[in-house]
């Protein structure tokens, strides 16, 4: 069955959904997101070309559908003379069904290709109803439709359960759950489902309540978030997943799946300070204080930890009173912890309460560069997957990095980078594509340099889905992975690179030139399409009408005595007259300052400052 037989589906109305019904919401999902995922970009508040929560959502269920199209593929699940995943449901006492596992693939699929914070969350809610869906057809819920199809299928009342599901798993994600974010789009489809389901509603009443809750709770997000306010948009990530409930209605109803909106309509929208390398709009994990807690903690601090599952509870509470940015992540004994803390001490004090910790690492923060990062959409600017040097003498740790850029990608292997994925902002690398460049290293342990904040919730997966020992280094942007690659020594190992990496990383100020894509007001005040903007620690510092005026303007903010080296990396758009201006420009300011300059490549950045 190809996409354009979806809506065959759902010719009549559907009073139950069997495992071909669940394919074809998630073909549904993933067809009317990309429709919608510029629109869904443009909910961003900052005006530089971010906004890459469509982008995500949309390329985290591409990866789903395509693991439901293999799982399918592969068991041979077929009607008689149909196409390969035409699915026949199996009847009563007879073979585990194929709800089993579409449900598997959507969970694997969705964990697998997660893209960014919010295809983190995304796949966590996908998980959810995966395991509602599961759980009922383990429970042996039966159905009948309309068409006379018998099997294992999911009723109202599956429905609404897997629903809570999802919103629970979303929310158990995060130490401190956020309103106004996807996860109060989450909470208002399952508690308006619920409710219908509880009333004896039918499947087509549900999913239309559920959508009504979810969109009620979406137009409420800027009353509960005052950035969104400001700004006057709603949550980007609960746009993405209201459209969830439109592809529910599409299969069960036979709905149309809605237009999108002209993106042209967006309104120019106030800003400010921008950090941890997420929009405004969609606060990425849902967690409170990541946008600035870096800022006012000084501290990271990571360990394994070998605990009872049921003592992580009063764990979290304990932590709750000592940091923030708080992600405990794990189960069966084992948990991989992570806070930001003004008292180390107290952080590890709370983990020998619980149990052993060990594997710790603790970061300083202080100078950690806090900033957004963005390459274009689908470009293959740095190779369209992980590319390597030549195989060498096996080292103890190897190193893969994130880069665009045919001379960043150059520059990372002159550093001893192994593999380096091509990616950035608004192209984020998949799980799965973390997880390949870390199984070609020739080395038991790796260290991974994101060079995005918004990479570093997929990054973090990797660890638990390898035999090998991953660390991801805390690097916010390609300078800041130079400079921690200046400490890296292969022969150590993984945690004592990881240490001195981030610390080497943490010394270096970094500047960039890029173009503004919408209006926008802000503290520098009025920001026009087109005008050029020079942007260092998530914060735009410079609003110009050229390029090179940008970048001296930005340069002269950052440059201070005690510098000795400014390097210039030229993208696409630098001009040698301009790079002439700024050398010109510092040797005439700074005299005494070294001064590099090497063709970078990257898209959208005419420049790249490293300053030390």
């Amino acid at each position: 069955m190809d996409r354009g037989e979806v809506s065959i589906l759902a010719v009549t109305t559907l009073e139950a959904l069997d495992a071909a019904d669940v394919r074809a919401v998630i073909v549904s999902f993933r067809d009317v997101l990309q429709t919608h995922r510029e629109a869904i970009n443009r909910l961003n508040v900052y005006p530089v070309p971010d906004g890459d929560t469509g982008t995500n959502m949309a390329l985290t269920v591409e990866s789903t559908v395509a693991a439901i199209e293999r799982s399918l593929g592969a068991t041979g699940d077929r009607g008689d003379g149909g196409e390969a995943g035409d699915l026949v449901p199996a009847g009563p006492g007879g073979p585990a069904p194929a709800m089993d596992r579409v449900c598997e693939a959507i969970a694997h699929g969705s964990l697998m290709g997660a893209r960014g914070n919010s295809g983190v969350i995304l796949s966590q809610l996908l998980r959810g109803l995966a395991d509602g869906f599961g759980e009922a057809a383990h429970l042996g819920a039966e159905r009948d439709d309309k068409q006379g199809r018998s099997g294992r299928v999911v009723g109202p009342a599956e429905l609404a359960r897997a629903l809570a599901t999802a919103d629970r798993l979303a929310r158990e994600a995060v130490m401190r759950p956020v309103e106004g974010t996807i996860l109060t789009v989450a909470r208002g489809a399952a508690g308006a489902a619920t409710e219908a389901a509880e009333a004896g509603k039918s499947l087509v009443e549900v999913v239309h309540a559920a959508r009504a809750g979810a969109a009620d709770a979406l137009a409420r997000t800027p009353e509960l978030l005052s950035v969104l306010a400001d700004a006057g948009v709603v949550d980007a990530g609960g746009t993405g997943y209201l459209l969830l409930f439109d592809a529910l209605s599409h299969v069960v109803a036979g709905t149309p799946l809605p237009e999108p909106p002209p993106v042209k309509g967006v309104a120019p929208v106030a800003i400010g300070t921008v950090g941890s390398g997420q929009s405004v709009t969609d606060p990425g994990n849902g967690s409170a204080g990541s946008a600035t807690s870096l800022a006012n903690l000084r501290y990271e601090v990571m360990y394994l930890l070998d605990a009872p599952d049921e003592t992580i509870p009063h764990f979290k509470e304990v932590w709750a009173g000592v940091g923030d940015s708080i992600v405990v992540v794990g189960g069966g004994g084992l948990w991989n912890c992570h806070i930001h803390t003004d008292d180390i001490g107290a952080a590890i004090e709370a983990a020998i309460d619980a149990g052993r910790p060990h594997s710790i690492r603790v970061t300083d923060l202080l100078e950690q560069v806090e900033e957004e990062r963005w390459v274009r959409e689908g470009a293959g600017t740095a190779g369209t997957g992980p590319s390597e040097t030549p195989p060498g003498p096996r080292r103890t740790t190897g190193a893969v990095a994130v880069a665009a850029g045919d001379g960043i990608g150059r520059i990372f292997r002159s550093l001893g980078v192994q593999r380096v994925i091509a990616g950035g902002q608004s192209m984020n690398p998949s799980t799965a594509e973390m997880l390949e460049a870390v199984e070609a290293v020739d080395a038991d342990e790796v260290v991974v340099l994101p060079n995005n904040d918004n990479i570093h919730a997929v990054a973090g997966r990797v660890d638990a889905l390898t035999s090998k020992k991953v660390r991801i280094i805390p690097t916010a942007t390609i300078v800041e992975g130079f400079a921690a690659l200046l400490a890296y020594d292969p022969a150590a190992h993984v945690d004592t690179n990881a240490v001195a990496m981030a610390a080497s990383a943490a010394r270096v100020v970094p500047g960039e030139v890029t173009r503004a894509v919408r209006d926008a007001d802000g503290p520098r005040g009025q920001i026009r399409t087109g005008d050029w903007l020079g942007v260092s620690r998530g914060e735009i510092k410079v609003v110009s009408p050229s390029p090179s005026d940008a970048g001296c303007r930005l340069l002269d903010l950052l440059v201070e005595p005690g510098h000795d080296l400014v390097t210039i990396f030229e993208g696409e758009g630098s001009t040698a007259a301009d790079t002439r201006r700024l050398t010109e420009w510092l040797h005439e300011h700074w005299p005494d300052v070294d001064i590099e300059v090497h063709h970078g490549g990257q898209p959208l950045y005419p420049y790249l400052f490293s300053i030390e």
